[in-house]
């Protein structure tokens, strides 16, 4: 372990030094008028905070209402350990990109090679250390699973919408709000998400606050059961759900390129997973508690809870944190559209 905490400290080392000599002396002129400035605020992110913010907010979004779903097919222990493994292997698998991300960029700028108006994509990554062949099989893997996870999103949003307002149907709906959520191709880069981070967590919050309130308030329905686990298939489903909660690391790459310190990162991702199992553990256990094997015919949560202005904010809400996750997911292929 000793030889190789030295030689990431190393690459650590030289990549900070390559980063950032060049760039103080243009910042100092910068510096005054540009770090009160609302553009700066609200648009151009880069520290370890807004990393933090999005991968906190990256992490959860429609399968937050789908995890107590989750729970009634694995049973309220195992959904527990369940979130806890995935998401310190999650955790586990973010560090280790992150010290081969800095690994690339610290040999490419040993070569001179400026990443100034360049985005470092993980296919890359892969291409540099590893060949080609590498470069191929990331490149599939990333853009299929950021492109079903952008259509997940649509349709995500035409089901919660459908709770407040029916009078369309949900292909209408996500027509809708696909072509609303294709105005993220506006956003340049990740640099980009800071108030969008900020805010998209504060609404998954809001909303994995209320799912546990309002199923505590609610109680036990009448004649609930927890007989999960039944089945092995509904064991292995529910699985998969939370593997996809924590298992999506498409972006990190991304977000790790647009902060201003890239070799902070490290420990990042595992700080937001501990606050995600703040919000998924508390709710998930909550509702499955409230309403048992009921949740086997409802995968989505808001289906089972009361209709109040809350639970309408909270649909409100959601809609807004997937216009956002959308864009987190589509970013990505834009940067490999325009090459």
């Amino acid at each position: 372990m000793l030889p190789q905490k030295q030689a990431e400290e190393a690459i650590v080392s030289n990549f900070s030094e390559a980063e950032h000599e060049p760039k103080e002396d243009a910042d100092k002129g910068e510096e005054p008028s540009s770090m009160f400035s609302v553009k700066s605020l609200l648009w151009h992110g880069g520290s370890v905070w807004d990393a933090w913010f999005s991968c906190a907010s990256n992490q959860v979004a429609q399968v937050l209402l789908t995890l107590p779903y989750s729970f009634s097919q694995l049973g309220m222990l195992s959904g527990i350990l369940l979130q806890v493994f995935y998401g310190l292997m999650g955790s586990w698998t973010a560090y280790l990109i992150s010290v081969l991300y800095i690994e690339y960029r610290s040999r490419k700028e040993k070569e001179n090679v400026s990443f100034k108006n360049h985005v470092i994509q993980w296919f890359e990554v892969l291409d540099g250390l590893l060949g080609p062949y590498w470069k191929a099989i990331g490149l599939a893997f990333n853009c299929t699973f950021l492109l079903f996870g952008s259509v997940i999103q649509l349709i995500a949003c035409a089901s919660n919408i459908y709770y407040i307002n029916d009078h369309l149907d949900k292909r209408t709906w996500t027509y809708i709000f696909g072509a609303c959520c294709a105005t993220t191709v506006f956003i340049p880069s990740f640099h980009n998400y800071r108030i969008w981070s900020f805010l998209g967590l504060g609404m998954t919050t809001y909303t994995a606050w209320y799912m546990a309130i309002a199923a505590l308030i609610h109680g036990q329905a009448d004649g609930v059961t927890h007989s999960g686990p039944t089945k092995l298939v509904l064991y292995f489903t529910g699985a998969t759900n939370i593997l996809y909660t924590f298992g999506g690391h498409a972006v990190t790459v991304e977000i790790m390129h647009a902060m201003w310190k890239p070799q902070k990162f490290k420990y990042i991702y595992l700080l937001a997973t501990l606050y995600v199992f703040t919000l998924t553990i508390p709710s998930a256990a909550s509702v499955y508690w409230a309403f048992g094997d009921e949740l086997l015919n409802h995968s989505n949560a808001f289906s089972l809870l009361p209709k109040t202005g809350f639970r309408d904010a909270a649909v409100i809400l959601m809609l807004i944190h997937q216009f956002i996750t959308f864009g987190f997911a589509c970013t990505p292929l834009y940067f490999v559209g325009k090459r």
